[in-house]
């Protein structure tokens, strides 16, 4: 499913217009991403749960070379499935 996919998902299912409903898939990507940015987590209910991890630096090779590099440390975004979606995506898999 794309972005667009979504969009016509959300203003079908909710009798919006189109460019209302792509305000508001926007306006809740948004306020995920503003969470996001100062570390908080963006916990879903039944969805899932978003959060900011930090990756220490480490070490690694240059896979061309074999030469040792040093990987720099970074935040990373990650996403745990909440119990509701991993029951319905095994469900519709198993049926």
């Amino acid at each position: 499913m794309k972005k667009t996919d979504l969009i016509e998902k959300v203003a079908k299912e909710s009798a919006l217009s189109k460019s209302v409903a792509e305000k508001v898939v926007a306006t809740v990507f948004e306020a995920i991403a503003e969470a996001m940015k100062t570390g908080d987590k963006v916990t879903l209910l039944g969805f899932g749960t978003f959060s900011v991890s930090e990756r220490a630096a480490r070490e690694g090779r240059n896979p061309k070379s074999g030469e040792t590099i040093t990987i720099p440390a970074k935040k990373v975004v990650k996403f745990k499935a909440g119990s509701k979606l991993i029951d319905s995506v095994k469900s519709k898999l198993l049926a």
